[in-house]
């Protein structure tokens, strides 16, 4: 399988695009931010070393090979400010596996974005992608985040408990799922 989206991908209210140099100050806003960095394995970056990220993610628009990954800006449809990113990693070839991932400028957190724009992630995957699971992950303490892989239809499937060391602590990591049918059912119940 090889995967090369058509661009931008539009939901309703967002367009979904690889990312662009233009995009340095817009993903520096976030990504500088303590309390983004705060889960994440980067700490808050600098604006070279957002542009040193993004110029990496200008490529990461196909998969083609397992650990190959699209990263994509969201952008707002009404007036294309960047609001933050998604991501889907190819797993598993033999196991048609996948990974979604998501950061959000907390400028426009709490507004459905994520869960607009994680939607349409899915969809790609599990459409044009014939991935059979898809999966998420996130440490215990970021509350929005697991909440918003229970409403994408995730369920939880793994506690990983002092698991690794991170940023110089213990880890706890919850791991969520969806396959592919419990997508398609909620797909199908969605149009109903």
């Amino acid at each position: 399988m090889t995967l090369t989206p058509n661009f931008p991908i539009s939901t309703e209210r967002l367009r979904l695009r690889p990312f662009t140099r233009g995009d340095v100050d817009g993903v520096f806003a976030y990504r500088r931010r303590e309390d983004v960095a705060r889960y994440l394995f980067d700490v808050p970056l600098s604006r070279e070393e957002c542009a040193l990220a993004i110029q990496q993610r200008i490529g990461q628009v196909a998969l083609e090979a397992e650990g190959d990954r699209i990263v994509l800006a969201v952008e707002l449809a009404s007036n294309a400010a960047l609001v933050g990113e998604v991501s889907l990693i190819w797993r598993s070839v033999d196991a048609r596996q996948g990974e979604v991932g998501w950061i959000f400028d907390p400028a426009y957190q709490r507004r459905g974005y994520a869960t607009e724009a994680a939607n349409a992630m899915l969809d790609l995957g599990f459409g044009r992608g014939d991935l059979h699971r898809i999966s998420a992950r996130c440490d215990v303490r970021n509350e929005a985040s697991w909440r918003l892989m229970a409403r994408l239809g995730m369920r939880r499937e793994a506690h990983f408990r002092e698991h690794a060391i991170f940023k110089s602590a213990w880890d706890e990591e919850f791991i969520y799922a969806i396959l592919w049918q419990e997508w398609k059912a909620r797909r199908s119940g969605i149009s109903n």
